[in-house]
C-alpha cells in the first residue's frame, strides 16, 4: 500500500499532467480549432518516415485506441490533412499518410502549442527541475 506521500506525489503528478494538457488543448482549439490529440496525430506522422505510419504504429504512438485513432483518422482524412494508403509488404495492412496541407496546418499549429508549452511548462520550471524531470519521466515511460 502506498504511503500518504506517495499518494500526494502521485495525485500532484496527476494533477499537473491534467492542468498542462487542458491548457495547451484550449489553446489550440481556440486559435487553430484543431484538438490536442489532433495535432499529437500530426506531429506524430512528421516524424515518421515518408510521413506514414502504420495505424496500430499510430494508435501505439499516440496512446489511442485503435477505434479512436481510426476515427481521429478518419476526421484528419475528411479535412485533407492526411490520406490512408495500403501497406506495401501487407495486403491488409493500411497506413496513415500526412499529406502536404497536414504539414501546413502542422507548423501553423505548432506556434501556438509551442507558445504553450513555454507557457504552462517550461516557464514554470528551473533549468536543473526540467533536467530531473526529464530523468524521471524517461525512468516512469520505461
Amino acid at each position: 500500500m502506498p504511503t500518504r506521500e506517495q499518494l500526494a506525489a502521485w495525485r500532484a503528478f496527476l494533477r499537473a499532467h491534467a492542468t498542462i494538457t487542458r491548457e495547451l488543448e484550449t489553446e489550440l482549439v481556440a486559435e487553430q480549432r484543431l484538438s490536442l490529440a489532433a495535432y499529437d496525430v500530426l506531429v506524430q506522422l512528421a516524424e515518421a518516415p515518408d510521413r506514414r505510419l502504420r495505424m496500430t504504429e499510430l494508435a501505439d504512438a499516440v496512446l489511442l485506441s485503435r477505434s479512436g485513432v481510426t476515427r481521429l483518422v478518419d476526421r484528419l482524412e475528411r479535412a485533407g490533412l492526411v490520406t490512408r494508403c495500403r501497406v506495401a509488404d501487407d495486403g491488409r495492412g493500411v497506413a496513415a499518410q500526412l499529406t502536404e496541407a497536414g504539414l501546413s496546418r502542422l507548423r501553423t499549429a505548432s506556434r501556438t502549442h509551442l507558445a504553450g508549452v513555454l507557457e504552462h511548462f517550461v516557464a514554470r520550471l528551473e533549468p536543473a527541475d526540467l533536467a530531473a524531470l526529464e530523468r524521471i519521466s524517461r525512468l516512469l515511460a520505461g
